[in-house]
């Protein structure tokens, strides 16, 4: 079936899909490690691995193939190459796209990792890079070097919620002729898609929205034209990082409700938000569905909706954040987000324990500050849960 003029659930459920001998309605899990070669008129594999089959599954599977596909329509991408983990496609990029003498301007409040890995790594390889509040462009503008060959914004940011306009990013690092890779794990292909808005390549952490039960860790990176598209495989096949058959059926699997789950949980934070956002015991809330949040605009210009990722100060600082943290009873205390459990984390000393304090702070994520990814529970629990931790830190 050729779903790329369908809607998006409709590509959610079939997109991808492989023809089965047998008939199956879901993609099987072929879940081996090599495959026998067969002459032309056997047709399927080729004879010496020419072009139309499948040779070894480190570069290429059925099952993990048909996962691609499906996330390449859904973010109008021409391929899409899966990974074994979010810190995989990072690292895919970083070598595929940049070389020694080169430079990288990115978010200041990206992903801890992601900024670990450029900064304590790919630095020993002489890669440079710059991290600023993207959201204010002239940051950007003026962070641009004659060497930048990759702009890489996260947005929204984790867990600043920052927002970053994507298409005016594409135009300042097209300008210089550099390439723009946004991470989309926050927003999913569900409520943004950068490639239409101007970007290179999209990013996304698979093991948050996209398979949404807290049961597998994935990556996978879509790029905008054929070559680029063979430029990441190519990096892919030899990093060995690759997504294996069964991986690609749990997040296929999870796939298929990424709609349902996504609006479910943001009508709840669009409750929890505000709601936050009047208790006596929270200085500020971070949400980009509040007219309060300083992107506000921008994301409904950008996006379909607002998410469930929440970000906010408790007025009594580390002491307050610590005894929500152990108060909690629905809301599981663990790093992750975008699944159908509402988890609550710590970034100062959780994602974000890596970076240095300095840069910590000048990116926004304070030592008292809560991240809240929304899960689909009934709003009133989530609500009570809140509550009744949020009491115990009166006097903190």
């Amino acid at each position: 079936m050729d779903t790329r003029s369908c809607g998006f659930n409709t590509k959610l459920v079939h997109a991808g899909i492989p023809d089965d001998a047998h008939g199956s309605v879901v993609t099987p899990i072929y879940q081996t490690s090599t495959f026998a070669f067969r002459d032309a008129q056997q047709g399927a594999n080729r004879f010496a691995g020419t072009e139309g089959g499948y040779i070894y599954t480190r570069i290429g599977n059925p099952t993990t193939v048909a996962l691609e596909e499906n996330v390449a329509q859904l973010e109008n991408g021409f391929g899409a190459t899966a990974m074994a983990s979010g810190m995989g496609a990072v690292s895919t990029v970083y070598l595929a796209l940049l070389s020694a003498g080169d430079h990288i301007v990115s978010t200041d409040s990206v992903y801890g990792p992601s900024r670990g890995l450029m900064e304590k790594h790919m630095s020993r390889f002489g890669v440079a890079s710059s991290y600023v509040d993207t959201s204010d462009l002239a940051n950007l503008r003026a962070a641009m070097r004659p060497n930048t060959k990759l702009v890489y914004i996260e947005t929204p940011s984790n867990p600043a919620m920052s927002v970053t306009d994507i298409a005016a990013a594409a135009e300042i690092a097209h300008a210089a002729g550099a390439l723009l890779v946004v991470d989309n794990t926050f927003a999913s292909p569900h409520l943004q898609k950068p490639l239409d808005l101007g970007a290179d390549l999209v990013l996304h952490s698979v093991t948050k929205f996209i398979n949404g039960h807290a049961d597998v860790v994935g990556g996978i990176v879509v790029s905008k034209t054929e070559a680029l598209h063979k430029q990441i495989r190519a990096m892919l096949i030899n990093l060995g990082a690759n997504m294996d058959p069964h991986q690609a059926y749990l997040v296929s699997r999870g796939l298929k409700t990424l709609a349902l789950r996504v609006e479910r949980a943001e009508q709840s934070a669009r409750l929890v938000a505000p709601w936050l956002e009047a208790r006596p015991e929270v200085a500020w809330v971070r949400y980009i569905g509040l007219p309060s949040h300083p992107q506000h605009a921008l994301a409904g210009r950008q996006m379909t909706g607002y998410g469930s990722m929440i970000a906010f100060e408790l007025k009594g600082g580390t002491e307050a954040g610590r005894i929500v943290m152990d108060s909690v009873k629905l809301a599981g205390l663990a790093v992750s987000l975008g699944g159908v459990e509402t988890l609550i984390s710590h970034p100062a000393s959780m994602t974000h324990a890596g970076m240095a304090r300095e840069n910590r702070l000048a990116a926004g994520i304070t030592d008292g500050l809560v991240r809240l990814s929304i899960g689909i529970e009934d709003v009133e629990d989530i609500l009570a849960d809140l509550d009744q931790a949020l009491r115990r830190t009166v006097g903190a």
